[in-house]
């Protein structure tokens, strides 16, 4: 009971002087950032090269996945082109990638010709093994690869778009299977979120 009691009263202290430090200087509440994002190197499906500064400047949005992906990936990329049908001229002020985790298949000519049944707004990435592997890990980003019975393998990964402000910083996310209208709301914040 004794520990009991000691550790009410340190939540109870450390959750006081939370509440009594209020506002910063600047008259905001201190919140802290996720820590999702980082530096990166690869290639968009056109070929030319990417970088974690060219996603900066504008609000955006990432979905990790692969074109082998037998429903999420499929289901989540039309989702994600309907969502921009349905903000509007919202949708231009947004950038959508969709970011491979097998870049051993996703070559860029393969993620070229697998997007180009979506939306043309929704921009694919991919890259070496190498490259792919770093943008996982500055997005924190779960992904593994599962070989089948058959000799052929398949990826378990996030099934979350990632909501990225102008500055490069996480922003939400929009949950697979999400209401259409949650997620076109959370899209119309992160466009405002530019201004």
């Amino acid at each position: 009971w004794a520990a009991i009691f000691l550790l009410g009263t340190f939540l109870a202290y450390t959750t006081l002087n939370w509440t009594l430090r209020g506002p910063n200087q600047a008259g905001q509440t201190v919140m802290g950032k996720a820590d999702i994002g980082g530096p990166f190197t690869a290639l968009r499906a056109d070929g030319t090269t990417a970088t974690h500064e060219d996603l900066k400047g504008r609000p955006h949005a990432l979905f990790f996945g692969f074109t082998h992906c037998p429903d999420v990936c499929p289901t989540t990329l039309y989702e994600a082109s309907q969502w921009l049908k349905g903000i509007g001229p919202a949708a231009d002020q947004i950038d959508v990638y969709f970011v491979t985790v097998d870049p051993e298949r996703d070559t860029p000519e393969v993620l070229s010709d697998y997007l180009s049944a979506f939306d043309k707004r929704i921009t694919g990435i991919t890259g070496s093994a190498s490259q792919v592997a770093d943008i996982i890990k500055a997005w924190r980003v779960f992904a593994e690869k599962v070989a089948l019975d058959d000799g052929d393998y398949t990826m378990n990964h996030i099934a979350s778009v990632y909501l990225m402000d102008a500055s490069g910083d996480f922003f939400g996310t929009i949950a697979y299977g999400e209401d259409a209208k949650v997620a076109q709301q959370k899209l119309m914040h992160l466009a405002a979120s530019e201004q």
